[in-house]
């Protein structure tokens, strides 16, 4: 049986395009250093000074880990030291960081958004968490970046993926050609191939969302809910509820085993809890290369014009025909109020 490694893939791929200089290989490469580095910290945790919170509280006023400040120390130094960027957000950051205006490094032609560590709540309960990026291409042309390179939409990334620590290390990504995952070989210390041309189903028997918020749902959510748990074997009803609380390791498993991931609106997040660039956007991208749907019950998320670094959105995510009976619910009641009851 043939092994092909991550690195050996991305060279594949680029001998596809002579154009190609190798700078967007260079890139994934040091992502894949980074996942690599915080895999080997993830998994020593419980015997390192790294768990638990750190003190602090992010831009998005919620507590930092140690091992969300370790991610983000070394995906930040991987990115910035490969020279292809010339820019860097990060959920861990109040501001991007605009690398034309450095000297220490070149900047190069590609904007990164991440989420270092996504789920690092559930660290300490040895849950799996992960790490999201987007990556898109600068538009403008002069010295400085422009408002329109913070502008393009979802649909305008030129690759995005995840990486998820759990009882194995996997990186999955796309280019815009199809989801291929690839696991991470301790013994060899690479990332190997082990999901190519990755199709998420289009029906599954799961549903994933905070149900501690249900009264904060609008009507048609909870309606749809209660569609999840009646009774009815034409449709494989009532679904399971697996909600583990770290979006990339519910997403995932619905990558693997079809279903759906509902984080929507609330009473107290009226335009979504979860981050368009660095949460929402990758996943989406992701999703719908692998046959998929994602959604905020009313927009592709992917068509989403972004207007602020940290911009919130609902999210509804997933295998396709699930989706799209969320969305016939919310055009159906989508003249009733919310309501708490």
């Amino acid at each position: 049986m043939s092994i092909q490694t991550l690195e050996q893939f991305i060279s594949e791929q680029q001998t596809q395009f002579p154009q190609a200089k190798g700078e967007f290989t260079r890139l994934l490469q040091a992502i894949s250093l980074a996942a690599k580095i915080v895999h080997r910290e993830v998994n020593k945790a419980g015997l390192a000074d790294i768990l638990g919170k750190l003190g602090n509280t992010n831009v998005q006023g919620e507590e930092q880990q140690k091992l969300d400040v370790f991610a983000d120390h070394y995906f930040m130094d991987a990115l910035e030291r490969v020279s292809e960027c010339c820019y860097l957000a990060s959920e861990e950051h109040e501001d991007g960081i605009d690398l034309t205006k450095r000297n220490k490094y070149a900047a190069g032609k590609y904007m990164v958004y991440f989420d270092p560590l996504d789920g690092s709540s559930n660290i300490d309960a040895n849950v799996s968490v992960g790490t999201i990026f987007s990556i898109y291409k600068r538009i403008s042309t002069g010295e400085e970046l422009q408002s329109v390179d913070f502008s393009q939409t979802g649909r305008e990334q030129v690759a995005a993926g995840y990486v998820i620590y759990g009882s194995s290390t996997m990186l999955v990504y796309s280019t815009g050609k199809g989801v291929n995952g690839f696991t991470l070989d301790p013994s060899i210390g690479e990332f190997c191939l082990s999901h190519p041309r990755l199709k998420i189903p289009e029906h599954g028997k799961t549903y994933s969302v905070n149900e501690s918020n249900y009264n904060q749902f609008s009507i048609a959510v909870k309606q749809y809910l209660q569609y999840c748990k009646e009774i009815d074997k034409d449709s494989n009803r009532p679904y399971s509820s697996r909600y583990i609380g770290s979006l990339v390791a519910d997403f995932h498993r619905n990558m693997i085993q079809g279903g759906i991931f509902l984080y929507p609106d609330t009473f107290q997040y009226p335009n979504g809890k979860l981050r368009l660039m660095y949460e929402c956007n990758p996943l989406a991208f992701i999703a719908e290369q692998a046959g998929g749907i994602a959604t905020t019950g009313e927009n592709p998320i992917l068509d989403i014009i972004p207007t602020k670094l940290h911009q919130r959105t609902p999210l509804i995510i997933g295998s396709k025909n699930m989706v799209e009976m969320v969305e016939k619910f919310i055009v159906e009641f989508s003249n009733e109020e919310p309501s708490f009851a």
